[in-house]
């Protein structure tokens, strides 16, 4: 197959273009490579893994920032299960990845910004620190249960 019909079938069915490409990967076919949109592909991987991260640590440090200082104790069963979900998903994510947690560390101040600017939307009479109050370390923030300190 040449490389037109190849670019063709990428932009025609997709999933058609996956499995003629896996299986030109695995008989070391190179020459009938759809190389641009592989790198493309590829290179989305890591970006998208990225974004999921982001999020997660977004709604993560929402949800800690109304359990620790939101006083509406009917309310903190439902913001500790988000938390338990929340970590469970950017864990499942830096399994994967582990490289991923110096991203954690690197968007932090950003994903509470984030964070900051949404719960203040929801809770305007609530003081928020301007200041990240969690520590800058993956395991506390998965793990450390900030409201009981």
């Amino acid at each position: 197959m040449s490389k037109t019909p190849v670019k063709h079938l990428y932009e025609q069915d997709f999933y058609l273009w996956v499995e003629d490409t896996v299986s030109k990967l695995k008989a070391r076919d190179n020459e009938n490579l759809d190389w641009d949109n592989l790198i493309e592909e590829v290179e989305s991987l890591g970006k998208n893994q990225r974004k999921t991260v982001l999020s997660f640590l977004v709604r993560l440090l929402e949800h800690l920032l109304k359990r620790c200082y939101v006083p509406i104790s009917d309310c903190y069963r439902g913001w500790e299960i988000e938390i338990r979900n929340f970590r469970q998903r950017l864990q499942i994510e830096l399994e994967d990845s582990p490289s991923l947690k110096s991203f954690v560390l690197e968007i932090l101040s950003k994903s509470y910004e984030m964070a900051l600017a949404n719960v203040r939307d929801g809770y305007p009479d609530v003081y928020f620190s301007d200041v990240c109050p969690f520590p800058c370390d993956v395991d506390a923030l998965l793990n450390k249960k900030f409201w009981e300190e």
